[in-house]
């Protein structure tokens, strides 16, 4: 029952729809969980459950320590956060989407289950403690490491544990900001970077359940509460003004990007080979003291946000808070804290584009327009050129304020920050991670191409399909009937029918296997062997039409050592000179039950195991057979 139920979620499209309802509702109940936690331990550090718009005040529960308590309780943060991700899982340290993404694409959706709860702890003791640092990009890092670990658990292929993780990041952006169109946006632009119609359901059902598990529990209304709702354009000619914000605030977000590597750069150097663990500690003490001279830098500031948009703020303090946020971001990151950087970008435009209205206003008084219009603008322009998602900028400004009528300025600020963005830098504040460690995962995303070839479409189908045993068998059982030696023994990897073949490329190299087994759907039978040939083969049949169709045209922790298909074993069988195998054609040859000959090794090549092929002293024998 349970293996019919395992083959149903890994092969039919309502198993993807179901798995991704089971995503969303585990990434809703999460991103709740890591609200109620950020917001407790913040309570635990201030008495407070926000901190640090009310300026310089000491914390209700170190009242002793006075305004030294910004500067001591980050570095206490930093004492048991470090540790923690040092030990358990150290992806969890910074801003966590670029693993996501690596993970994705390079890894087949694989993230190990710990991340979820270490970067939970790690972040929430980071924000909570002062670190100038975002919700969102933790919650992604968690709801897609708990979609991974649905997706392992059932085995489903890396194709649809791709997909997978995409949900959960759709899911976790949709119930921490009550804006599931950004979350769908989110995973598309950001973590998929491809749309497939089967895929974008999955991503918005799951995006979707999450915010319905969170409206009841965190509320219905916009996340910006404090935005104003009243905003319009009260002549065309202001939309020459939003263009001018829009480069300003596409090349502060270029300038937020830089410095947040450019100090990770002199954070590492200056740290040298001390202890990595030991960062966040002596880091928090810079950050407190940071803290200490703006203190509405504490933490991810939204109620600082709704002060300097109501007006509350002098020009000066704008600018002042928006330069601290870089700073204070940057810094947090830079010694080994953990958070977002979608958030301090949400910041960082707002109070720009609240000193650009306020500096507008008192140029051209109120034909300017409500300087919430370019608040809202800023925050659109700074996000779009930091991470180059220009549909993500649109709906999460309009979402979260919860006004529609920003949705003409904010979509030529994002078309504008993005042409600037792209004009500027190769990197977004989140592949830029990646690229310093040598990954491109933009430079990989031709091979997508060929993501439509799928194993079915490449391997060699069996003559009968073999039965993949669901009762546990024997280990070690190696079958010894055969007229030959069996000189190699192991355990084989396989991949499931729909998997494409970059990720059939992908387990071959890995695993360092010329020829692996090829599952159906269900999971319950085998159905034939694919090798690097046939890939090659079918890749240039296609290349080949495609050609011919031109011509009359006149215009995606890997497992290493796992092995997901217990009771079988691949043997190879040498034919040597005195063997009866020799001189024979391989089907006349009777081989013992439940074995079949998958591939013949001759000349340290691999050829397909036809029929009519006469065996000769020196070749070797592929034969998948049962333990």
């Amino acid at each position: 029952m349970f293996a019919q139920l395992g083959g149903w979620l890994r092969g039919s499209r309502f198993g993807l729809f179901s798995l991704a309802l089971v995503v969303g509702v585990g990434a809703g109940l999460g991103a709740v969980a890591f609200r109620y936690l950020v917001n407790g331990v913040t309570w635990l550090a201030t008495g407070h459950a926000e901190f640090g718009q009310d300026g310089r005040i000491p914390s209700d529960h170190l009242p002793w320590l006075g305004l030294a308590s910004y500067i001591v309780i980050p570095a206490l943060g930093g004492l048991v956060y470090g540790p923690l991700v040092y030990r358990f899982a150290r992806e969890a340290r910074g801003h966590g989407v670029p693993e996501v993404m690596v993970a994705v694409a390079e890894q087949g959706g694989r993230i190990r289950p710990r991340v979820a709860v270490v970067k939970a702890l790690a972040s929430a003791l980071t924000i909570g403690t002062g670190g100038s640092v975002g919700r969102e990009g933790p919650i992604v890092q968690i709801g897609s490491a708990m979609a991974s670990s649905l997706g392992q658990w059932v085995r489903v292929p890396e194709s649809r544990m791709r997909v997978l993780v995409a949900c959960g990041a759709s899911g976790a952006i949709a119930a921490t900001f009550n804006a599931p169109i950004t979350g769908v946006f989110f995973a598309v632009e950001i973590i998929l970077r491809e749309l497939a119609g089967e895929a974008l359901f999955a991503v918005m059902l799951s995006a979707m359940v999450a915010d319905a598990i969170a409206v009841p529990l965190l509320g219905a209304q916009p996340f910006l509460v404090g935005f104003p709702r009243t905003t319009v354009m009260h002549h065309p000619a202001n939309y020459i003004l939003v263009v001018v914000l829009a480069v300003i605030a596409a090349l502060i977000g270029q300038l937020y990007s830089r410095v947040l590597y450019g100090l990770e750069d002199v954070c590492d150097k200056l740290w040298g080979k001390r202890p990595e663990w030991a960062r966040p500690i002596v880091g928090g003490l810079l950050v407190g003291l940071l803290l200490l001279a703006i203190p509405q830098l504490y933490g991810v500031g939204y109620p600082v946000m709704f002060k300097a948009v109501a007006g509350d703020y002098a020009l000066w303090f704008l600018v002042l808070l928006m330069f601290g946020k870089i700073l204070a971001t940057s810094l947090t990151l830079g010694v080994g804290g953990s958070g977002g950087v979608f958030g301090p970008s949400l910041f960082i435009g707002l109070m720009g584009g609240t000193a650009f209205g306020v500096v507008v206003d008192h140029l051209f008084g109120p034909a300017a327009g409500d300087p919430a219009l370019y608040a809202a603008v800023g925050m659109a322009g700074v996000f779009t050129s930091s991470t180059r998602a220009p549909l993500s900028g649109l709906a999460s400004v309009v979402e979260m304020t919860g006004d529609f009528a920003l949705t003409l300025p904010v979509m030529l600020t994002v078309a504008v920050s993005t042409a600037i963005s792209r004009a500027i830098s190769y990197g977004t504040i989140y592949t830029t991670k990646l690229l310093r460690r040598g990954q491109d995962i933009e430079r990989t995303a031709p091979w997508r191409a060929f993501t439509d070839l799928t194993a079915v479409g490449a391997m060699r189908r069996l003559r009968t399909p073999l039965p993949v045993p669901t009762e546990k068998v024997a280990e070690g059982r190696t079958p010894t009937q055969f007229d030959g030696d069996v000189v190699a023994v192991r355990d084989p990897q396989v991949v499931f029918e729909s998997e494409s073949i970059v990720d059939v490329l992908r387990h071959l190299e890995r695993h360092r296997r010329d020829g692996i087994p090829v599952l159906s759907e269900d999971g319950l039978q085998i159905t034939g062997w694919v090798t690097n040939r046939s890939i090659l083969q079918t890749i240039r049949r296609r290349l080949a039409l495609s050609e011919a169709e031109a011509e009359k045209s006149p215009d995606t922790e890997e497992t290493v050592g796992r092995s997901p298909m217990p009771g079988y074993q691949v043997l190879e069988v040498g034919v040597t000179a005195d063997s009866q195998l020799a001189g024979h054609e391989l089907r006349t040859i009777d081989w013992p039950a439940g074995a079949v000959a998958a591939t013949v090794i001759r000349d340290d090549r691999h050829r397909h195991a036809d029929d009519a092929i006469v065996l000769r002293p020196g070749d070797r024998v592929g034969l998948l057979v049962r333990s």
